[in-house]
């Protein structure tokens, strides 16, 4: 989340850290273990790549807020959650928002928690009844980004 709040707030030229891989500044933030850095490398390349898409799915749910408008932390939170809940099958939904409304607490204001919960609940709602109750399809593997990431 640290990551992707990053690029959205400052762009494509993260803070001091030019010509650096995802995977670099995820390790940064996230841990040495290498699981750890994979799935964070995962999500945020994944979130950038989809970002429209993602995007548009909130504006959909969010029908009187402007994303532009929002909390940083709670676009950011929300952005990477559907990104779980639309693109990756092996993270169950439930895990998805739950452990978005815990950074949404731990990170944001005292009311993010019920903001998060009900957009991406509204969210994961929509998306069983498009797909019909399956699950979203495991996306390939992210490829290593060359620097400063492009998307």
């Amino acid at each position: 989340m640290q990551v992707l709040f990053q690029f959205d707030v400052r762009g494509e030229q993260y803070p001091g850290e030019v010509g650096k891989t995802t995977a670099a500044l995820c390790a940064d933030e996230a841990s040495d273990e290498v699981d750890v850095v994979e799935f964070a490398t995962r999500l945020v390349e994944g979130t950038r790549a989809h970002r429209e898409e993602i995007d548009l799915k909130l504006q959909a749910v969010t029908r009187n807020w402007d994303l532009r408008r929002m909390a940083n932390v709670d676009r950011n939170v929300l952005r990477m959650a559907v990104y779980e809940l639309m693109f990756c099958a092996d993270v169950p939904p439930k895990v998805a928002i739950n452990e978005a409304i815990d950074l949404g607490k731990k990170y944001s204001t005292a009311n993010s928690g019920g903001f998060v919960n009900g957009i991406l609940d509204r969210i994961r709602i929509d998306l069983e009844g498009e797909r019909g109750g399956k699950s979203p399809a495991v996306p390939p593997d992210p490829q290593p980004d060359a620097g400063a990431a492009s998307a």
